[in-house]
This record gives C-alpha cells, sequence and structure tokens, in this order.
C-alpha cells in the first residue's frame, strides 16, 4: 500500500520505517527540510536501536522517503498516518493544533479515496472530530474515513515494540476502514484488536496510566520502607511471584518521565475533571511521581551545607536508558535546583543525551565523555539514568575515583552491602 505519515518524532518515524520494512511504500512528511535531508542521508534524528539501519536500508531500497512536499504526500496515498505531538497545555489538556494543521492539509490536498489513521495520542472523541473537520474542509469530491491506531511503544525499544507488539489496537466505524488496517498491518502477523475508534483512544490512555499508577504505587511504597527498614527491592520480588500483579513496573526509582506517562495521566485527569469526574487514583500517581522526582536532592540537602564549590558528577541525563529524550526526565528538576542552590561544577555523563541537555545548559555544566571523568575527584555524585555505561563502573572506582565517595542513586543500580563494604556513602531509594 502507498502510505503517508505526517510527523517525523518518535511515532511517526519509527511507524513509517518500520511500514516500509514490511513492504509497504512509505513517504514521510516533516515542515523542517535540515530534517528532512538529515533522513536522506540516512540519519536518524531521533536515537532508537535499529531504528537509523532500518531506516537507512529501506530509503536505498526504494520503500521509504521523506519530504517537506506534504501536498505531493497526501493527494494520492491509499492511507495518512498522523504522528505528531500533542503536547501537553498548562491546564494538563493535549494540545491538538498539530493534529487540526495536519488535518487541513490533508482535507485540501487528497484527490483519492483514503483512510486517515491517527497514532497520535489525543482525549476521547478525537477521532469524531478530525473526521467532521475533514470532511467539512474537503477541496476534492473524495471520500475520506478516519481511524485510530494508538502505538504502545516504549522508547528504547521501539522498533522492537512495533514489528513485535503484543497487539496491534485499531479503532474504526465501518467495516472499509477495518478491513484497509488489518491489511496494513498482514504483513506484520500479530494479534489485532479491533474495537470502536472512542474505545481505541481510551485504550491507549487507560494502559499508560495504569502502568503510571503501578509505578508511582512501588515509589510511594519504597519511601514508606525507607521509614520502616523493609527493602523494596525484597518487597517487590514477593510481589512479583503472584500473576495477578506480574513482575514488570516494579523497579522502584526517582519516578517516570518521558512523552508519555507524565502527559497521558494528566490529560485524562484532565477529561474526566471535563466530564465532572475525579480521577483520585490518577491524581496520586501525578502527585507521588511530582514528589519523587526530586527526592535525591531532598536527601543530598538534608547531608550537605553547601553544593558551591564541590564538584557535583551526574551519571545519567535521559528519562531513561536507550533513548535520547530528555521529556520530564528527573536530571532536569535536580540540576535546575543544584544550580539555584549555587552549584557550580557540575560535570555530567550521558552516552547519547548530552547533545540535548546542552540546549537547556550550553554552559554552566561541564559535559565528559566517561563516567569517571564525571567522577575525579568529585564530592558527591548523582546517578539519574540507569545506562549499561553506568552500570559497568564498580563500587571500588567510586572510593578510588572520588574525593568524597558519597553516592545518591535514583535507579538502585548497586547493591546495598556491596557499597558498604567498599566503602561508599551510599542512598538509594526505598532501601
Amino acid at each position: 500500500m502507498k502510505i503517508a505519515v505526517a510527523g517525523t518524532g518518535y511515532v511517526g518515524l519509527v511507524a513509517g520505517v518500520c511500514f516500509a520494512e514490511k513492504g509497504h511504500n512509505v513517504i514521510c512528511v516533516d515542515v523542517d527540510e535540515e530534517k528532512v535531508k538529515l533522513m536522506k542521508s540516512g540519519k536518524s534524528p531521533i536515537y532508537e536501536e535499529g531504528l537509523e539501519e532500518l531506516l537507512e536500508k529501506n530509503y536505498k531500497e526504494g520503500r521509504l522517503d521523506f519530504t517537506t512536499d506534504y501536498k505531493m504526500a497526501y493527494k494520492d496515498a491509499d492511507a495518512i498516518f498522523i504522528g505528531v505531538g500533542t503536547p501537553e497545555q498548562p491546564d494538563g489538556s493535549a494540545n491538538l493544533s498539530y493534529v487540526a494543521t495536519v488535518s487541513r492539509q490533508i482535507a485540501e490536498n487528497a484527490e483519492r479515496d483514503c483512510l486517515v489513521v491517527v497514532k497520535s495520542t489525543v482525549p476521547i472523541g478525537t477521532n469524531d472530530k478530525v473526521e467532521q473537520f475533514i470532511k467539512d474542509a474537503l477541496v476534492h469530491n473524495v471520500k475520506i474515513e478516519v481511524a485510530s491506531n494508538p502505538e504502545f511503544l516504549a522508547q528504547g525499544h521501539a522498533v522492537r515494540d512495533t514489528l513485535h507488539a503484543k497487539r496491534i489496537v485499531i479503532g474504526t466505524e465501518s467495516k472499509e476502514a477495518e478491513a484497509i488496517l488489518k491489511k496494513i498491518y498482514e504483513p506484520f502477523e500479530l494479534p489485532i484488536v479491533s474495537v470502536n475508534r472512542r474505545s481505541a483512544e481510551m485504550i491507549k490512555y487507560a494502559s499508560n496510566d495504569f502502568l503510571a499508577l503501578k509505578i508511582s504505587y512501588m515509589n510511594d511504597i519504597a519511601n514508606l520502607c525507607e521509614l520502616v527498614g523493609a527493602d523494596i527491592e525484597d518487597v517487590a520480588k514477593g510481589m512479583s511471584y503472584d500473576d495477578r500483579i506480574g513482575a514488570s513496573f516494579l523497579h522502584a526509582g526517582i519516578g517516570y518521565g518521558g512523552s508519555c506517562f507524565p502527559k497521558d495521566t494528566k490529560a485524562l485527569k484532565y477529561l474526566a475533571k471535563q466530564h465532572g469526574y475525579r480521577l483520585r487514583t490518577v491524581e496520586a500517581a501525578v502527585d507521588v511521581n511530582a514528589e519523587q522526582k526530586t527526592k535525591l536532592f531532598k536527601k543530598a540537602s538534608e547531608r550537605m551545607i553547601t553544593f558551591k564549590g564541590l564538584k557535583v558528577a551526574i551519571l545519567g541525563l535521559t528519562f531513561k536508558a536507550g533513548t535520547d529524550d530528555l521529556r520530564e526526565a528527573p536530571s532536569k528538576d535536580n540540576v535546575k535546583l543544584l544550580l539555584e542552590c549555587g552549584a557550580d561544577n557540575i560535570y555530567a555523563y550521558d552516552p547519547v543525551g548530552e547533545e540535548n541537555f546542552k540546549r537547556l545548559y550550553p554552559t554552566e555544566i561541564n559535559y565528559v565523555k566517561t563516567p569517571q571523568e564525571a567522577l575525579e575527584n568529585a564530592n558527591i555524585c548523582f546517578i539519574f539514568t540507569e545506562w549499561g555505561e553506568i552500570k559497568a563502573v564498580k563500587p571500588e572506582e567510586y572510593k578510588k575515583i572520588m574525593r568524597t565517595p558519597l553516592v545518591y542513586d535514583g535507579r538502585n543500580i548497586y547493591n546495598l552491602k556491596e557499597m558498604k563494604d567498599a566503602g561508599i556513602e551510599y542512598y538509594s531509594i526505598g532501601r
């Protein structure tokens, strides 16, 4: 099939590349000319394991292309996937302006019948509005139907999660639309859950918010564990054997970040409020996460009289390992607080997040290429991301390299006994 994809971020680009890998002819649309040139050179604008290799392969083989010319891309596509951002607004609602822009472009330029598929995470009922909006603005005498096809990829494993998904969720209002989407996904050979549009939209929010709830619950329990002398990792292990609970998302830390969980919990909270209902569980998840992000800084502030004049080592900047995404990353909150408290000698290491962090702090922070460089003669160390390169640093290295072996670990990377035996003053979460 001939597929156009609007947007080349984490959702749109991964979808477009994977569709091409499965044999479809795909053209990805973006407004940024430099970004398009970069992708045409075989380079990915985002860091995702395996993405650049597949992008380059499918571009060279002629199944994948990139353009800023949306008029050309949309005029004769069989299906147009919308994968643009829906960023959070100050009140917690989703900003749908990018979705509206693409919808208008489709309405004005589609010259044949096509299916418009919204992959972006949107409030329940948005697909209905998009369909009506397109129909109201149509220039040519064509049939346009809108379907929902939310993504469930995890950043850092986005390609794998797309090609080997647990399920494909499609939301349609006709058998024709359902048949087209099933044909598109047929080469993937994956289970398909077919529901109506509003149910598909809700499945996305309900799934993300449930996982966010699970994370916040474990972090809340971790905080209590510290007060009563229990170990959250032992507690999580004991819980994981219960099939009703499962083993995933039980790892305590300094909260969730990224493009999905923070935005989607607030969006669902806002949606409920608009309908006169309070989602108390989701509200609690939002509140716990907000407090959890700066827990390490608060611990360190109780220990330190000042941060001024001290060498502060920061290991990890991205919100999780495997991605260069800084959205809602705990590092941002903590670095801001450190700078406000007078920290003037911060050394940071991240294997892929450095360039993005430089846009926030181009001169205030020293960026280094190894964890050891950050730790050299440091007075205090904060661990914000569980990169393999960071986990590879042995306890005795902290003792040997740092001026003062004082470590605050937001990802519970190290064994308590091993750090104590190595002579490290070590603080973690829930232990």
